[in-house]
């Protein structure tokens, strides 16, 4: 599968290396809806295209996002100040009498502290760091498509809800964002040679399993990243869901295949299928009825060895 992604962060780099320019109407959607809806997730990279507005719809999102971080730096502070106030107290107790009950407070205040400031300190970064374009499933991220023959940057939803599903599937199928490659004729064939897209992917992260300091089975999470430095132009179908009563949902998987040797001995089983750039414009147009070509560009997937470390 992809358990994670650290996505393209410049978005200067995707006008400079691959045309495409950004849609302002879903972006300003998405900002606008996250205001009030606590499951949008939308990494801090792809708030940074608007720092510097360059246009008054882009001035609008910017006040969108200042709005948001606003709401997000009060609610940690007051978490924080909670907490503080938490944990003086329970260290009060323990300098008295040390109880499991006051020891069990001090530490759950101490990590609620700790990813109280963390959050604050993230908050009120002004630079771009790598993790800043990691996303996981039912995160946001930037994806390539073709509009009137024009490559668009638009924010999609990681975690593939079909048109013809319910609400309640993203839920009882957590696993929509992985779009397996044999499945593509069947289960995908409402998107595949249809809705084609590309996530700009500069690393990967699975969960493998692996033998730890006592010998037994232990999980850790491994990243994946070429040798050769380059970006990753991951395959992937998307959808438009719509619904009486609800929001319009765009929303995406990244198509995977059997790994390559080095994948596979550092213990996973799947790869995303990194296409070749000259196979974009053809992937990303597909032909209906023309389901052979899409096949072959995938079957020419970008020959990238993966080296891979244990994830911070």
């Amino acid at each position: 599968m992809c358990y994670s992604a650290e996505v393209e962060a410049e978005y200067k780099l995707y006008v400079r290396e691959w045309g495409a320019t950004m849609s302002i109407k879903e972006y300003f959607d998405i900002f606008w809806r996250r205001r009030s809806d606590p499951s949008i997730v939308i990494p801090k990279s792809m708030e940074a295209p608007f720092a510097s507005p360059g246009s008054p719809d882009e001035l609008r999102i910017k006040e969108l996002i200042d709005e948001f971080n606003l709401q997000q730096v009060a609610r940690f502070e007051t978490e924080f100040f909670t907490q503080r106030t938490r944990l003086i107290d329970a260290q009060r107790k323990l300098v008295t009498k040390v109880t499991k009950s006051a020891q069990e407070s001090e530490r759950i205040a101490n990590n609620k502290i700790a990813r109280a400031q963390a959050k604050l300190d993230d908050l009120r970064r002004t630079h771009i760091e790598p993790r800043d374009g990691r996303i996981y499933p039912a995160n946001y991220a930037p994806v390539m498509v073709m509009r009137d023959g024009e490559r668009k940057l638009v924010p999609m939803r990681y975690l593939c809800r079909l048109p013809d599903k319910p609400v309640f599937y993203d839920t009882k199928y957590p696993g929509t964002y992985n779009a397996r490659r044999d499945s593509l004729d069947n289960f995908w064939k409402p998107v595949f040679g249809i809705s084609h897209g590309v996530l700009v992917v500069n690393a990967f992260y699975e969960n493998v399993t692996v033998g730890g300091s006592d010998g037994a089975p232990a999980n850790t999470v491994l990243q994946f990243r070429p040798q050769s430095g380059d970006p990753m132009l991951v395959a992937c179908v998307w959808a438009h869901w719509t619904a009486p009563g609800h929001d319009d949902l765009l929303s995406f998987a990244v198509i995977t295949d059997e790994p390559p040797p080095e994948v596979a001995a550092a213990g996973h089983n799947r790869c995303p299928i990194a296409i070749k750039p000259e196979s974009m414009d053809d992937w990303l147009s597909p032909s209906l009825g023309a389901l052979q070509r899409q096949q072959e560009i995938l079957d020419d997937k970008q020959p990238f060895y993966y080296e891979h470390r244990q994830a911070a």
